[in-house]
């Protein structure tokens, strides 16, 4: 009997370039196989070449990656059996009805036919789509077709699920429905592999997280341990009953930064009681009338903007 390999994803050293850009830089990290990783980073840090190399699309420069403890590059074949791909953009086949759109793909995996039958209809159940099976997706909504792409993505019963900006565009109903699905299967015992601009999301769906930045990964941690690690991105939140200017509150002693949030101001620190304590101050000399006054801790976007802006300074 042999053991089931501690890691989804193993990655030492991967490195890729276009021309003089080196897009990605030499990365490492893992994914456990019962784990959601998130991918997070700016538009050009390398999310999106990464994710190719390690799907198979590009082969890298340098280092190496291991899906289910197949390498990528060597034994792509056994690699690629054991995964399942959403892109950003669908790909279903919009002449074909999303019932042989999930026979085309179970046919092209060598998943036998009983079997993809059944799988295409427990997985059309699942993402209510059962009763729209026969039509052609050139008719299907966006969330539809998104759904329909998670189908294709699992009809081979992948051990990883790799997901690229899979709410990205839909519907609030729509986006609800596909994380709670990628939840359920991740209980399930597959791993997933998920890039996305989506902040909050990310929070809360990822076990742990990934920041990349010019092609470097920044920090790798659970979003919880990001919030906690990264004091100085607390704040304070405060209204006031008439207006003040951004710039008065910045010279409050014990404030970072400050930033206008709708009809409140939050005030960044290191030292909550103390910016409290000043601000009830200064509105006092200043016969100001607060509404509302709350600390915050860091959220992940907070420590994301943080990391990214430290790393560009270096």
């Amino acid at each position: 009997m042999t053991m089931r390999q501690k890691f989804a994803i193993k990655v030492e050293g991967l490195a890729k370039s276009y021309g003089n850009l080196l897009a990605v830089d030499h990365i490492s990290f893992h994914v456990e196989d019962h784990e959601i990783f998130g991918f997070l980073g700016p538009n050009g840090a390398g999310k999106t070449t990464t994710l190719r190399m390690l799907t198979g699309v590009l082969k890298p420069d340098e280092g190496k990656a291991e899906i289910m403890g197949h390498d990528i590059s060597r034994e792509s074949f056994y690699a690629k059996m054991a995964m399942g791909i959403v892109p950003e953009v669908a790909n279903a086949y919009i002449d074909l009805s999303a019932w042989n759109n999930l026979m085309l793909i179970g046919e092209l995996y060598g998943v036998p036919k009983q079997r993809r039958r059944g799988k295409a209809s427990e997985l059309l159940r699942m993402f209510e789509l059962y009763e729209r099976k026969d039509e052609k997706v050139k008719g299907f909504s966006k969330g539809m077709k998104q759904r329909l792409v998670l189908c294709m993505a699992l009809i081979n019963d992948p051990q990883i699920l790799f997901l690229d900006e899979p709410t990205a565009g839909l519907d609030v109903q729509s986006a609800r429905l596909i994380r709670n699905l990628i939840g359920e299967l991740n209980e399930g015992g597959v791993a997933v592999f998920l890039t996305t601009h989506n902040i909050e999301e990310a929070n809360q769906m990822c076990h742990r997280v990934a920041i990349i930045n010019y092609g470097r990964i920044v920090v790798i941690d659970s979003p919880e341990n990001l919030r906690q690690t990264f004091r100085s991105v607390q704040s304070v939140e405060v209204a006031f009953a008439r207006p003040l200017g951004i710039e008065t509150l910045r010279k409050i002693p014990g404030v970072d930064m400050v930033r206008k949030m709708g009809d409140k101001f939050r005030l960044y620190t290191d030292n909550q009681a103390k910016v409290i304590d000043n601000l009830v101050d200064y509105a006092r000399a200043k016969n100001l009338q607060i509404i509302t006054l709350s600390t915050l801790g860091p959220s992940l976007e907070d420590v994301f903007v943080k990391l990214t802006e430290d790393h560009e300074k270096l």
